[in-house]
């Protein structure tokens, strides 16, 4: 199922991206409402860990494309 480029589209362009940008909008949040080192773990590693997951998905997809045009 992760080896189709629907849904490695789907979790490369939609998913993955806006789960970054609501990790990044919780971990501001906690560290505007005063838990600092916990706002700053939830920035530094959650929204990375989907952030660089969208682009190892994106590179999956491009190489299951690739593979099914060669395949023709």
């Amino acid at each position: 199922m992760l080896k189709k480029p629907e849904t490695l589209f789907v979790l490369g362009y939609m998913l993955l991206p806006l789960l970054a940008l609501l990790s990044a909008i919780v971990g501001l949040t906690m560290i505007l409402g005063g838990n600092k080192i916990a706002g700053i773990i939830v920035l530094v590693v959650v929204t990375q860990v989907f952030a660089f997951g969208a682009f190892f998905a994106l590179r999956a997809r491009k190489s299951a494309v690739m593979e099914e045009m060669d395949r023709r």
